[in-house]
This record gives C-alpha cells, sequence and structure tokens, in this order.
C-alpha cells in the first residue's frame, strides 16, 4: 500500500509499505478522507513523532477491509470513523472511564501508525459506525469536533448568554457552532484575517472582529456595556492573547483554555489580579471522550449533532485534495501560503 512515511523531523515520503499485520481485537480500515490537524505540522516539522518511522494522521475515516477475529466479522464492508486515542484500560482515570486522561494511552498518528494511508489498523473498539447520511469528509471531521463539544463540557451553562471565541482556526470555529447549538445568544469571534470573517459570514456568525484592524477587547467591552462576556475562550496559545481573554472576561465569569501554548505562558502581576479580583473561573480541557458502551459521550452527541444538521464541520473544508496531493497541503499550512481552515485529504 501506499503511506506517507515519517523517517526523521521533516522527513515525509510517499512510499510503498507493507499492509498492518493486524492484532487481536483490531480492523484493518481503507482511508477514504483525512484532515490535516493544526498539531500535525509541528508534529512533522519540528519535534517529530515518538519513533521513527511513523504515518502521521490522526483525523481520519473509512471503510473496514479486513478484521482480526470471527466476532468482528459484521464489521466488514461498514463506513466508520475513528477516536485516535488508544486508553490503557487499567490506570485510575481509565477505570473511571476518563479515557482522554489514560496514563499510558498509545495514539493513532504519533505513537502508532495513523491515517497518511491507504489503510490503517485501528482496535475495533475505537471506531465508530457512520450514518448513511454523513459523509466521509463530515466523519474525518469528528474528533476536532469532540474536541470542541468536550471543552465546553468542562463548563456550567447556567447564565451564560454571552461568550467570546478568541482564535478562529479550525477548533475555535467548531466551538462557535456548538456556542450555537447549546443556545448562547451573543457569540463574538476574533480572528487575524479577512478570510475568517468570510467563513464566519458563511456559517452564520456576524460578530467577528479582526485584530488586524480594531482593538478586539474594546471594541466587545464597547458592545457589552463595559462588562465583558459570560464566557470566554482562548484558542490559540499565545500568550498576549490569553492576557487579552482575562481582561475580557466578566466578573464571576468563565475562561476555558483550549489551545496548545506556543511557549511559556507568563501572567504579569496586574493580569493575575484579574483573575482574583473578578473571581474568574479557568478551566483546562484535553482531547474527548469516546464511551462506546455510552450514549451520551462526546464521539456520540457529535454524530448526533452532525445527523441533525445542526453542526456543519464539512464547512470548514477550505482545500479538498487526492491522496498524492497531502504532502501539499502540509506545506500550506507550514508555509501558511494561503488561508486554510480544514485541509482535507479524500480519495
Amino acid at each position: 500500500m501506499k503511506a506517507y512515511v515519517l523517517n526523521g523531523v521533516g522527513q515525509l515520503e510517499l512510499m510503498e509499505v507493507d499492509k498492518p499485520e493486524l492484532r487481536d481485537g483490531e480492523a484493518l480500515l481503507e482511508v477514504k478522507a483525512a484532515g490535516i490537524c493544526g498539531s500535525d505540522i509541528p508534529r512533522i516539522f519540528v519535534n517529530g513523532t515518538y519513533h521513527f518511522p511513523t504515518i502521521p494522521g490522526h483525523e481520519f475515516a473509512g471503510i473496514v477491509r479486513e478484521v482480526k477475529d470471527v466476532k468482528d466479522q459484521h464489521l466488514i464492508g461498514k463506513r466508520m470513523g475513528v477516536f485516535p486515542l488508544i486508553p490503557c484500560m487499567e490506570c485510575e482515570p481509565c477505570r473511571q472511564k476518563q479515557y482522554e486522561m489514560c496514563m499510558h494511552y498509545d495514539y493513532l498518528g504519533s505513537r502508532r501508525d495513523g491515517g497518511f494511508a491507504e489503510y490503517v489498523a485501528v482496535p475495533v473498539r475505537n471506531l465508530i459506525e457512520l450514518p448513511d447520511a454523513i459523509s466521509f469528509e463530515a466523519a474525518a471531521m469528528l474528533e476536532p469536533s469532540s474536541v470542541g463539544i468536550h471543552a465546553l463540557r468542562r463548563i456550567d451553562f447556567e447564565g451564560v448568554r454571552s461568550a467570546a471565541v478568541f482564535g478562529i482556526g479550525t477548533i475555535g470555529m467548531l466551538i462557535a457552532q456548538w456556542l450555537r447549538i447549546l443556545g448562547v445568544e451573543e457569540i463574538y469571534l476574533v480572528g487575524t484575517n479577512e478570510k475568517q470573517r468570510e467563513l464566519a459570514d458563511k456559517l452564520g456568525f456576524e460578530r467577528f472582529y479582526h485584530t488586524g484592524n480594531c482593538d478586539a477587547v474594546q471594541e466587545i467591552l464597547k458592545a457589552t456595556d463595559g462588562n465583558g462576556t459570560d464566557l470566554v475562550i482562548e484558542c490559540t496559545g499565545f500568550n498576549e492573547v490569553l492576557e487579552e481573554c482575562l481582561v475580557l472576561a466578566k466578573r464571576g465569569g468563565k475562561v476555558l483554555l483550549v489551545g496548545n501554548p506556543h511557549g511559556d505562558m507568563n501572567l504579569g502581576r496586574d493580569i493575575y489580579w484579574k483573575i482574583l479580583r473578578k473571581q474568574l473561573q479557568l478551566s483546562g480541557t484535553w482531547n474527548s471522550s469516546f464511551i462506546p458502551e455510552e450514549a451520551e459521550d462526546d464521539w456520540t452527541r457529535t454524530l448526533e449533532a452532525m445527523q441533525q444538521g445542526l453542526l456543519q464541520p464539512e464547512k470548514q473544508i477550505t482545500h479538498r485534495l487526492k491522496f498524492e496531493e497531502l504532502a501539499h497541503g502540509l506545506q500550506i499550512m507550514k508555509d501558511k501560503s494561503e488561508y486554510c481552515n480544514k485541509v482535507m485529504m479524500v480519495r
């Protein structure tokens, strides 16, 4: 089969490799769509994966073509989304079904081979069956969409009428969609370019603030009579943006930290005082939760929202590329030579 193999930092090569050999409890998935995550860029070009060679890619969906165990034969030919985190099932968080916080997890696309390939071996437990109405492209966005709702489920939404989202990348825009689904009346988006504004308009969000054209914090403060918003969501991972979030948060408000940090996060004393004097509630979030035996996990809820037409992640796809063009998509994201919200490989 063909696969994009990372042989070292920055050494990604489209190669002919053997199909994965299935272990007990695994299925062979033919990949039909795979999205490039923002985290794939440093993983491929800067930091590397946990070992080499590795096939990256953790946002993908496809069709089951083979299974290892006889009891799983009924899965062959079925369309599936994939939860990329493989929990150990033994540590304390796993015993509490908090799999996203597993202490000894494996992960498709970084710790073991992922979806930038024609085929990938996936634990059957990590598969979620797709209704016919859900496209492979939408299914490949189950992972970032579930990250979005998982983040918001850290928050008690009682009394939350207004929210501001800083960082309108894939996750930030998906969170904006979720905020609307959850009934938040006033949603303020803070971005860095006009293409983001166009996407916000396309998705029906009217309150967009371009940081290159205005002081977004001051403008939102004006719009809220100087009060700020009930909830502020940080999706960039930049220190200065975190500080702006703490300034904008309403007294007694909530701040949700989503963005992976680009470096050390340091707060000046005046900013730190705002956490204390405004009695802010700060929450962190990590990954998403998939519990196949339960109906209210993040992935099931995301799939239901897609089926109902409430969540439309495929509208955020700005680039659709053939399998052979995946390296070009990675380069676009690395160089930021073109605006992109989600780059998707389709087969």
